[in-house]
């Protein structure tokens, strides 16, 4: 481990702030076939709801030309079962331990983070992105009132670090990051998938039976590194930046845009080790650059 990458998120200490992001890593398993995950800064494992959930029907994945949809559903074995099953595999791993919760009503949001009161995990991911029932299925994260309401309600009853996950689909970003700043978020990440919509054209139909589904890859980074850059701006907390991020020049702009650690996902459908190539290339930056550490160079943009 290079001293220079040595990162405290949220009063963590990790080897380097490079973390597997949810929803593409599982909670480690399958790459652990491929690579040494203890190398990793963290993992975020897959987003968990309180009772779980078997997935959305139909397609689930269409490639874009620099991207991926995805409508998943959040399948997922409930929290009950991540902390009795994958919380201690995950433990093992040597990594920060993160849990992605959501939920689809403020009482699934309270019931799964005060379970994981339980698990052995550093910090609770907050995914706001999810559909409020309550609401019509407006995401929790898409005005500020609503994410205040959230954040608080959650801060209110965890005993972990919080970290709030924000929806690029919100009508505000940073006034939303100011938001979950204000009701008590420990640090916030950005950003989640974008709304997309893909179609058949020989079916003459949406592809997702959703008809819209998320859209990552290197296709949103410009994007994402925009937000995140305004919103470590406007907060004083942590940003965790991500959204396509695919190389280490992709790593190194998402520090210098303001962001204290990334999250990298959906290029490890494509390169399973592409973490390991950031952090190493990271670790030559630093040595290159004559860098103590790679906090240096945080917001300097």
């Amino acid at each position: 481990m290079s001293s220079a990458l040595t990162t405290t998120l949220l009063g963590v200490t990790m080897n380097n702030p490079v973390i597997a992001a949810s929803g593409t890593f599982g909670f480690g398993h399958e790459y652990a076939e491929r690579f040494d995950i203890s190398r990793l800064g963290g993992i975020s494992g897959k987003g968990l709801t309180l009772h779980g959930s078997s997935g959305n029907d139909g397609m689930r994945v269409w490639e874009t030309p620099a991207g991926l949809m995805n409508s998943i559903g959040l399948e997922n074995p409930g929290v009950r079962r991540f902390i009795k099953e994958e919380c201690p595999y995950m433990r093992a791993a040597g990594c920060a331990v993160l849990a992605n919760l959501g939920g689809h009503s403020e009482a699934d949001y309270i019931a799964g983070a005060e379970l994981l009161n339980e698990a052995d995990i550093d910090i609770l991911e907050l995914n706001i992105s999810c559909p409020n029932v309550k609401a019509g299925g407006m995401a929790f994260g898409v005005l500020p009132k609503s994410t205040e309401a959230i954040v608080k309600k959650v801060k209110a009853v965890t005993k972990h670090p919080l970290l709030v996950k924000l929806s690029p689909n919100a009508e505000n970003i940073v006034a939303v990051a100011q938001a979950a700043e204000g009701a008590g978020a420990d640090g916030v990440s950005l950003v989640n998938s974008f709304l997309g919509l893909a179609i058949d054209v020989a079916g003459k139909k949406a592809v997702f039976e959703n008809v819209y589904a998320g859209l990552s890859g290197p296709a949103i980074m410009p994007i994402a590194l925009r937000m995140v850059h305004q919103v470590a701006h406007a907060v004083r907390i942590p940003v965790v930046g991500l959204g396509g991020i695919a190389t280490v020049n992709d790593a190194l702009s998402f520090f210098m845009a303001g962001a204290s650690a990334i999250q990298v996902g959906t290029i490890t459908f494509a390169q399973p080790d592409a973490m390991l190539t950031i952090i190493d290339g990271l670790e030559r930056y630093c040595l290159e650059q004559g860098l103590l550490n790679i906090a240096e160079i945080i917001g300097i943009v």
